[in-house]
C-alpha cells in the first residue's frame, strides 16, 4: 500500500487529464461511507445465513464459514464422501471460473470503451499511463521486496516465476489473478506442497493478502484524485492508507 502511495506520488499518471466528477456518484458513495463504520465491516465477516454468505458474494463471509466447518470436519468421523464431494464441487467451480475469465478482456475493453467515450480519446493516454506505473510498480515490487524474502528462506524469485510462467501469462491477459487460482493450486502440489497447506494459505492469502490488488488500491486512489483535481494532504493520504489496510481485507 505504501509503495502504491508513494509511486503516484512521484509519477503522477492523473495530471493533466482534468475530468469531472459525477456528483450523484459521490454523494451515494459518501452516504454508504457515512452509514458504514469499522464496527459494520468486522461484524460483517459474520454471516447471517450460511447460504446468504454465498448468495452475495462476500469474500470474507464464505471464509469465515468455510474454516469453520473444516475446523469442524476435523473432529467428525465418517466424512470421507464429504470430502469428496466438496473436492469435485470445488473442481467444477474451478472450471466454471476459467470459462467467466475467458471472456474478462471484453468486459475490460468495454469499460475503457466508456470512459473513451465519456471523456474523449485523451484519457487513453492517461490510462496507458496508469497501467504502465501499476505494471512497473508491481514489477519492482516482485523483485525486490519478494525476491529479498525469497532469498532469505532459500531459493530463486526468477526460478519460481519461470515454474509459474502459465499462471503469470494467463494474469496478464485476464487483468485478474482469480483466474489463475484454480491452475496456481494444482501447480503449488505438484511443487511438493501438501494439499492441506496449499487450500488454506492459497486462498487466504488470496483474500487477505494481495499485493497487487494493494499497490492498485493505492496508486489509483491518488490517480482519480489527479484526474478531479483534488489536492489531498499528506494527512488525506495517511487516512488513505490507514483505509486501504482495512478495505483491502476481502478485496478479492
Amino acid at each position: 500500500l505504501l509503495i502504491g502511495l508513494m509511486v503516484a506520488e512521484l509519477v503522477q499518471p492523473g495530471r493533466g487529464l482534468h475530468a469531472e466528477p459525477d456528483e450523484a456518484a459521490v454523494k451515494k458513495y459518501q452516504e454508504e461511507a457515512e452509514n458504514h463504520s469499522t464496527l459494520d465491516f468486522v461484524m460483517g465477516i459474520v454471516p447471517n445465513t450460511v447460504v446468504s454468505a454465498f448468495v452475495d458474494g462476500e469474500i470474507l463471509q464464505v471464509l469465515f464459514f468455510s474454516v469453520i466447518f473444516g475446523f469442524a470436519l476435523l473432529g467428525a468421523e465418517k466424512v470421507e464422501v464429504l470430502h469428496s464431494l466438496i473436492d469435485q464441487v470445488a473442481h467444477g467451480m474451478f472450471g466454471v471460473v476459467k470459462i467467466i475469465m475467458k471472456f474478462a478482456p471484453f468486459g475490460a475493453f468495454g469499460a475503457m470503451a466508456h470512459t473513451v467515450g465519456k471523456y474523449g480519446i485523451g484519457t487513453l493516454g492517461s490510462l496507458l499511463g496508469l497501467v504502465a506505473t501499476n505494471y512497473v510498480t508491481s514489477l519492482f515490487f516482485v523483485i525486490a521486496v519478494l525476491g529479498l524474502v525469497c532469498l532469505c528462506v532459500g531459493f530463486n524469485i526468477f526460478r519460481f516465476l519461470y515454474y509459474l510462467k502459465r499462471e503469470l501469462l494467463l494474469v496478464l491477459a485476464t487483468s485478474s489473478s482469480e483466474s489463475a487460482l484454480p491452475s496456481l493450486l494444482e501447480r503449488l502440489q505438484e511443487a511438493g506442497l501438501s494439499k492441506p497447506v496449499v487450500g488454506l494459505v492459497v486462498p487466504l492469502g488470496y483474500s487477505f493478502n494481495l499485493d497487487g490488488t494493494n499497490i492498485y488500491m493505492t496508486l489509483t486512489t491518488l490517480f482519480i484524485s489527479q484526474c478531479m483535481g483534488v489536492d489531498l494532504s499528506w494527512s488525506d493520504k495517511i487516512k488513505v492508507l490507514a483505509v486501504a489496510m482495512l478495505t483491502s481485507k476481502g478485496a478479492a
